[in-house]
């Protein structure tokens, strides 16, 4: 199935879910359960994908809490998922698809028909249920993540200082500021990246339109120059990376182990201002 972008609505999911795989990534960065939530109520036969296991590899100092899994290993999730080569997929979550739009950008990467639920289950009018379905298994092909649309940490180290380049932290301001807190390992960003929150990429729950957004990036200087996108563990940088494709403008890469990796490694700098 051809999808319409990287958004749909749930008008549009309503009349095409036999269609599509719909699957609910919520997570919570809190420590709450995605699972328990999914387990509460979901979309009608939607999947539960674990964040920390279908679309995480192992955590590692040097990788980040989230960094990709193997090629191998995302293939044997989606096959069990029952997500095959060319199957469309619809990912929602309940936090104006930060959560999903890791699983849309890491299928769009290997082209593979993806999109986030623009307003997630809360955008959802129909009945919710609660049992998990049944579904066959797939073969889902093990590719290469392609190295053009990640950015490794010294190609951000290389970046912050290019100005052909702009590196964006899509943390929040208080942690992008440096203001302490539970999550980070060390308080502060990359020297030279901007704020790019992604909250205001949203305005009722919602995706803002595609004007605002282009609005918004070209103002930081997206349009002209090549953008990476980071954030604590590059699963909401992904956030920035959708708005992004819905602005028209050029597709950004994702610095993965963004700042559990830089700011694990204390020969990195950073700034607080």
């Amino acid at each position: 199935m051809d999808l319409t972008g990287p958004l749909v609505d749930a008008a549009w999911l309503g009349t095409r879910a036999d269609s599509v795989v719909v699957a609910d990534v919520r997570w919570y960065l809190d420590g709450r359960s995605g699972r328990e939530a999914y387990d509460r109520g979901h979309i009608p036969g939607a999947r539960f994908v674990d964040l920390d296991v279908d679309l995480s590899g192992p955590p590692t100092t040097g990788e980040g809490r989230h960094p990709l899994p193997s090629p191998e290993a995302f293939a044997d999730a989606m096959g069990r998922l029952g997500i095959g080569d060319g199957t469309a997929v619809v990912a929602y979550d309940d936090a104006g698809g930060v959560m999903a739009s890791r699983m849309w950008w890491m299928l769009d990467c290997l082209d593979c028909p993806a999109a986030v639920l623009d307003g997630g289950i809360d955008a959802w009018t129909g009945e919710l249920e609660t049992e998990t379905p049944s579904w066959p298994a797939a073969a889902f092909t093990a590719r290469p993540w392609p190295a053009g649309r990640f950015a490794t940490i010294d190609e951000v180290d290389a970046a912050r200082t290019d100005p052909a380049s702009l590196v964006i932290d899509a943390r929040s301001v208080e942690r992008y500021r440096g203001e302490p807190n539970q999550i980070d390992p060390r308080f502060g960003h990359i020297p030279g990246a901007v704020s790019m929150q992604v909250g205001d990429n949203l305005s009722g729950g919602r995706l803002q339109p595609a004007a605002e957004l282009r609005d918004r990036y070209e103002r930081a200087g997206a349009a002209d120059r090549q953008v990476i996108a980071y954030c604590g563990s590059g699963v909401s940088a992904c956030h920035d990376l959708l708005a992004i494709r819905r602005a028209g403008l050029p597709d950004g890469r994702l610095f993965v182990g963004s700042w559990s990796a830089w700011g694990s490694d204390p020969d990195r700098p950073l700034a607080t201002a």
